[in-house]
């Protein structure tokens, strides 16, 4: 007689269900699993195939194998076993709405962390962990529960061809790893949904963000936390200097209103950089560029160093590209940046991304620690493609064989050198901006089915 709560397929010697999943135990442990899902009340009461365990490995399995429908995920996580049919898309898509988001955004928080060491190249900045906060927009498909959660964006031309979610993350910019982040709709705006990552930024960060992220309040709070900032700020903003520095910066105060700077009530002491570009290839050559930072002291902080340092913000920029040109990009199956047509799976989805994200740059970070080089010369590209390639290669009959397919897909992974960056410079500029096609209108969704045939419809002239 089966035990209740248990899966029905067979299972191999490790009780693993999906066996050509193994591979990504090397980070994410079966115990943490079965740990999200016992938190979470997520418990099968009795024997079905598609149980919740299987079903957080199938959506962790689509963070990785992203280019593949879900039937065809399953089946490239569990062997062949002949006479053995492969759940319906339905079935397994009902067990995903059954599993829900909580257990995966749990086993997000228990797993994905900050990896840097003091002694990782560029993680650190005199003792500081370099953290990025940014936000990036990806387009959901357009179903009328997306358009209803997340809203479509809003112009002179109309709404939006998708609905749009907004997503605020917080990366640590030396190894590209998105530990924590925010989710909201295109009407959310990016100050609110980074305030709800401030209890998250590590103690001993310094926290790099673009101007749309300042404001008076979020800096009072960051600062009663004890952590550092290095900001860009906006070029409207005023500020009267209270004392110049030897390096050419100044000591300034922020105020929560102008009223508040009339008066000099409330203010908070903070350092002011200036610069120009004199570059004429370079954007914003001959702009005045301005960064904001409450590390007062210029001698251990000179603002030549701090104005390289904040380029290094650019690099949540890369992790968001990976995430959406390379691990998961738009297909002819797929063309919006996500897939599925619900909220509450359009959220699993993102939960399940950046899991799969994290268990690359993972393997990434000890790979490039094992050769003593620096991970930001890994192709992410090239690593997230051998980990595809070799994760149902994986032997895990016993510790031996496991451990072997893991230092050879190290091996492997350290081989994807690339060539540090160029001396380059990137436009903003796209090179196709206009369609002579009309554009798609509410009226042009949720078309009803036809009445009649086309035979039925035609009309002969004569």
């Amino acid at each position: 007689m089966t035990r209740q709560g248990c899966c029905t397929l067979s299972a191999d010697d490790a009780g693993r269900v999906l066996d050509r999943l193994a591979g990504l135990e090397q980070i994410i442990s079966a115990e943490k699993v079965r740990q999200a899902l016992l938190f979470t009340g997520r418990v099968n009461g009795r024997s079905c195939v598609l149980t919740h365990e299987v079903m957080l490995w199938v959506v962790l399995a689509m963070g990785i194998l992203t280019d593949l429908p879900i039937r065809q995920v399953f089946k490239h996580a569990r062997r062949l076993r002949v006479g053995e049919e492969t759940p319906e898309r339905s079935s397994l898509c009902e067990a995903r709405q059954r599993l829900g988001v909580t257990p995966v955004r749990h086993l997000f928080h228990s797993v994905v962390r900050p990896l840097a060491t003091p002694a990782t190249p560029g993680a650190f900045y005199r003792g500081l962990r370099l953290v990025g906060c940014d936000g990036t927009i990806m387009d959901a498909p357009d179903s009328p529960g997306n358009a209803t959660a997340f809203h479509r964006a809003t112009g002179s031309r109309g709404e939006g061809a998708f609905p749009q979610v907004r997503k605020v993350s917080l990366v640590e910019l030396g190894t590209h790893v998105e530990f924590a982040f925010a989710v909201g709709g295109w009407q959310d705006s990016e100050q609110e949904l980074a305030e709800l990552l401030f209890d998250q930024v590590p103690a001993d960060a310094l926290l790099l963000e673009d101007r749309g992220f300042f404001s008076y309040s979020a800096w009072k709070k960051l600062m009663g936390r004890g952590l550092q900032l290095l900001v860009r700020i906006k070029s409207h903003m005023v500020f009267k200097p209270i004392r110049r520095l030897s390096d050419g910066s100044f000591l300034a105060k922020i105020y929560p209103s102008s009223w508040d700077r009339q008066k000099d009530r409330h203010g908070i002491v903070v350092r002011i950089i200036e610069y120009r570009l004199n570059d004429p290839q370079r954007t914003g050559h001959g702009e005045v560029h301005r960064l904001m930072t409450s590390l007062l002291d210029e001698t251990l902080y000179p603002a030549g160093e701090l104005i390289l340092l904040y380029h290094e913000r650019w690099e949540e920029e890369l992790t968001f590209d990976e995430q959406k040109t390379h691990q998961d990009p738009r297909r002819a199956t797929k063309p919006a940046n996500l897939r599925s047509e619900t909220p509450q799976g359009v959220l699993q989805e993102l939960y399940a991304l950046s899991l799969g994200h994290f268990v690359v740059r993972a393997l990434m970070f000890q790979a490039a620690s094992g050769a003593g080089i620096d991970v930001d010369r890994l192709s992410f590209t090239g690593c997230f493609q051998v980990l595809q390639c070799r994760l149902p290669e994986c032997e895990s009959r016993s510790v031996e064989t496991f451990t072997q397919w893991v230092e050879g897909l190290l091996w492997e992974m350290r081989q994807e050198v690339i060539e540090p960056r160029r001396n380059r410079v990137n436009p903003r500029v796209i090179k196709r901006k206009m369609s002579k096609w009309n554009k798609k209108r509410p009226e042009h969704r949720g078309i009803p089915p036809l009445k009649k045939r086309f035979e039925e419809t035609v009309v002969m002239l004569n």
